[in-house]
């Protein structure tokens, strides 16, 4: 039996385009891998080619596209975008691509853009014509309004020509794109369900460009003004997970969904490591301290004073956003030695010319030492469940003395997750241990970890999970939509125990919300005592989260274990049993 005695004496009020490959951007020409995943249609013979007179620099291939000399029919190309297409009639979408003829040609006729199901059926279709006498790069924007919505996503994006008309003409395209609506109808901007299930968590921050992707190279950091302006001028990149990164999604339409979604940005600069063990040495530092003044400059800097600024505001934003919070690298414990160096270099510089924005640290806390002492540090961790329950109690013992501390609890991006049961090999296959999905064991670990947070939020100033977002059909955000402004303090749980809990309050509601965690299998009782308030409502609201050790949503099970909301018996003290593997959350009204 726990007792849980909640006191009022003190209180701590404390982020894209459909088609997959677009743009042909960091392939080898001539090679199948270049080409994937366009497939031709009806015998057309495709390739990628470094194109004699790009569509930009920054572009420069494209795909050559020959239609056979004794064609007849629609003859062309495909693309299925990205594990399908989602084909919607009541949604709208913005086709365009950009063509030539490399030479000059007598034909004349039609260029068709559509949709099509994988069973051959026409979803969306329009042409336009064109002219074999255009020799340099012509864009063509077309929109396609579905006239059915199939029963899935296994659909792709055609082009097409009259195979009759077109008998043997060569015509080179580059710079595809297409577009459902956007969240806020942002040109180039956010796909709507992904928006909204960001903007559903409520999140107060986001951090981007995200995880640890800053660079695995020099040549292949992430640099701020690659990714800004047209798209024909973003050369994209490989980035450090393996795949090409286009950069449509870059730093302006990072800032805009954020702000459009009510939160405030966490940017990172590069700071002179790379994933690759390379770090710049100290006397090569000073044009990539240039580079991030300029990325900050772009984002909060009067456009009369700064020609990033200008640039910003002639994309149609001339008032700064905002931004608070700078982290200096990410990741950077990888290369703390060199650190010891980078860290003030950067810090100086940067705090020198921007010193309303709070710097974040990337390296260990403390480990190594280095000056100027950080005032925040970003903190990651890869770990198993049991190690979350057993670290439940982290922050409690560390010094407050200014410093305070981003929790990175991390599976890739941005980042905190249990992501396997053997702490011997946590990055590796799901047979050894590694879980492809959330478990309640691993859901109620990192739940018993986020009450120490929550506790611990006088120096614990921010928090974020990942993978933040996951190629599955549900997620449960029960700890981030329970929140109130007012920490209570209450007698603590029990170090290595069973159940954990945090306790707060909405000064503007008077609503209270305790959340309960039991991160054994055994069920267990637990007493609250709410004396301390001068009234306690009779009766609240719970929701419950509760599973057997392994009950994971998944594709095949996405629902087997979701909130239940009921009803509770409450007052200034009340008895509560916890299901085994189990959150809790307890809402109930005060005064």
């Amino acid at each position: 039996m726990y007792v849980v005695e909640c006191s009022r004496t003190a209180s701590d009020t404390e982020a894209g385009p459909v088609l997959q490959n677009r743009a042909f951007q960091q392939v080898t020409p001539g090679t199948s891998d270049a080409l994937e995943p366009w497939l031709a249609i009806n015998g057309a013979n495709i390739t990628v080619i470094a194109e004699s007179d790009p569509v930009s620099s920054a572009l420069p291939n494209s795909l050559q596209f020959i239609v056979p000399s004794d064609a007849t029919g629609s003859v062309g190309f495909s693309n299925e975008g990205y594990w399908g297409i989602n084909v919607n009639t009541s949604w709208t979408y913005n086709a365009s691509l950009y063509y030539r003829f490399p030479s000059a040609s007598s034909f004349s006729g039609k260029l068709t853009l559509g949709l099509e199901s994988s069973d051959g059926t026409i979803l969306a279709s329009n042409s336009t014509a064109i002219s074999g006498s255009q020799t340099t790069y012509e864009n063509v924007f077309l929109t396609l309004t579905p006239t059915e919505t199939p029963s899935n996503n296994n659909n792709s994006f055609f082009v097409t020509v009259d195979g009759s008309e077109a008998a043997g003409e060569t015509i080179n395209f580059a710079m595809f794109s297409l577009f459902p609506p956007t969240y806020n109808n942002r040109p180039n901007g956010i796909r709507i369900d992904i928006a909204e299930t960001l903007a559903a968590m409520q999140p107060a921050f986001f951090r981007f460009p995200g995880g640890n992707n800053l660079g695995q190279t020099f040549a292949t950091r992430w640099q701020w003004n690659a990714t800004v302006g047209p798209l024909l001028d973003r050369p994209g990149r490989v980035g450090d997970w393996g795949y090409v990164n286009t950069d449509g999604l870059g730093l302006f339409e990072y800032l805009t969904f954020i702000e459009d979604a009510g939160m405030q940005p966490f940017m990172a600069v590069w700071a002179g490591y790379s994933l690759d063990g390379e770090s710049l040495p100290e006397d090569e530092l000073e044009p990539y301290i240039q580079q991030a003044i300029e990325q900050i400059e772009f984002v909060v800097s009067d456009p009369d004073a700064s020609e990033p600024a200008a640039l910003r505001a002639s994309l149609g934003h001339p008032e700064p956003f905002t931004l608070n919070y700078v982290e200096i690298g990410n990741e950077d414990f990888f290369a703390s030695t060199s650190y010891e160096y980078r860290w003030p270099a950067f810090y100086g510089n940067l705090s020198a010319k921007f010193p309303d924005i709070n710097f974040i640290a990337t390296t260990y806390p403390f480990n190594p030492e280095i000056y100027p002492t950080p005032k925040q540090y970003d903190v990651h961790v890869y770990q198993t469940p049991e190690w979350f329950v057993e670290n439940a109690f982290y922050y409690d013992s560390f010094e407050r003395n200014g410093t305070r501390y981003f929790e990175s609890i991390m599976s890739h991006q941005g980042e905190y997750a249990a992501i396997s049961t053997n702490p011997n090999d946590l990055y590796g296959t799901p047979a050894d241990g590694r879980l492809l999905y959330p478990t309640m064991q691993s859901s109620t670990g990192e739940a018993a970890f986020m009450a120490g947070l929550e506790r611990n939020s006088d120096i614990v100033f921010a928090a974020s999970y990942a993978p933040l977002l996951q190629l599955v059909n549900d997620s449960q955000w029960l700890f981030n939509l329970n929140k109130g402004d007012e920490y209570l303090p209450s007698t603590l749980p029990t170090y290595n125990g069973t159940l954990y809990w945090t306790i707060s309050r909405s000064s503007s509601k008077g609503d209270v919300y305790i959340k309960l965690v039991n991160a054994a299998g055994d069920a267990s009782d637990v007493t609250f005592d709410l004396s301390s308030f001068s009234s306690v409502s009779s009766t609240g609201s719970l929701q419950l989260l509760t599973g057997s050790e392994t009950t994971s949503n998944s594709p095949e099970t996405p629902n087997a274990a979701i909130p239940v909301t009921s009803s509770i018996t409450t007052g200034s003290t009340f008895d509560y049993n916890a299901p085994g593997y189990s959150v809790s959350v307890i809402t109930l009204s005060t005064s």
